[in-house]
């Protein structure tokens, strides 16, 4: 197969809030269409990290062919341009198999990176970085403000990261963030030229509460806190993604001293419930249009992604 009938192809997105179900749904449409399975999660990646991201069993990994999925150790961050190089090259292996792909996950920052580019070419020099790392929020949001005397568009100016970022790439490129954003408008994704296919997972909200909570004790009964245990010293804590994803940072409270024992199913319940929560409006703000899937009211796989009309 050609790298151009390669990009004429079409990807399937399955996503939803965490507990939806995407796994077992995944793995039937999967298995019904030839597919392999192409990994949108951004703690799926880290070997090790199995009960408490809900990882694939072993069992489920056999049934179908997964990609990017333990291809990395927790002392090697994953970063949206990594995974966007690597994805693109996972589907391209799919490809030229006669497979087709279907990538499934809910972290929306890679996600959205089958749609359009997410990161952009400006290399900050070391310097730079160290210099703008020296200064304070409000003096580096003063400086941004002399960089863009047209303003600061939508930035978070109360959010450090945001600003810090901001910063290094106008001192760096010399241009405004108004200039860097319509020059990254422009530029294309990884993925352009395929034809995307995005639907949704939902269930009732009390459906999905039920099935956090089952998800949680299961995650305790089969070890969470023995696993967060064993991957402290393998550089849990030192990963940022990781070590605040839900489930390992209350544990790693818990053992710190900062969260008593009694409250730890509580707290990642409650936090599972918030993350659900702010995944829906991201769903529904950040994707392009995409169709809503009561898992309640699928007849089958084939309601997930139905064929188009008159086939």
């Amino acid at each position: 197969m050609n790298f151009k009938t390669v990009a004429a192809a079409t990807l399937h997105l399955l996503t939803g809030p965490t507990a939806v179900g995407k796994t077992e749904w995944a793995l039937r449409w999967a298995e019904r269409h030839g597919a392999e399975i192409l990994s949108c999660d951004s703690l799926l990646f880290y070997r090790g990290m199995d009960i408490g991201t809900a990882k694939p069993s072993r069992d489920e990994l056999r049934r179908v062919p997964h990609h990017l999925v333990d291809c990395r150790e927790l002392a090697e961050p994953m970063d949206v341009v990594h995974y966007v190089a690597e994805a693109r090259r996972a589907v391209d292996v799919i490809l030229r198999r006669g497979r087709r792909v279907l990538v499934t996950g809910g972290s929306g920052f890679y996600l959205r990176s089958f749609f359009g580019p997410v990161a952009d070419d400006v290399a900050v020099d070391p310097r730079v970085r160290a210099e703008v790392a020296g200064m304070s929020l409000p003096e580096a949001v003063a400086r941004l403000r002399e960089l863009n005397p047209e303003g600061l568009g939508a930035l978070d100016t109360a959010n450090p990261r945001r600003v810090v970022r901001a910063l290094e790439r106008c001192v760096v490129s010399g241009r405004t963030l108004r200039q860097l954003a319509e020059e990254f408008a422009r530029r294309p994704g990884a993925f352009a030229g395929f034809r995307v296919e995005l639907a949704r997972l939902e269930r009732d909200p009390a459906d999905l509460t039920r099935r956090i909570e089952q998800r949680v004790d299961a995650m305790l009964a089969e070890g969470l806190v023995e696993e967060v245990q064993r991957l402290a010293p393998l550089g849990l804590a030192a990963n940022p993604s990781a070590a605040r994803a839900i489930g390992y940072r209350e544990v790693l409270a818990m053992l710190a001293g900062e969260l008593p024992l009694a409250n730890l199913r509580a707290e990642i319940i409650a936090n599972t419930r918030a993350l659900v929560k702010k995944q829906r409006t991201w769903f529904r703000t950040q994707l392009p249009s995409h169709r809503e899937v009561p898992v309640t009211e699928l007849a089958g796989v084939d309601a997930i992604f139905p064929p188009p009309s008159g086939t």
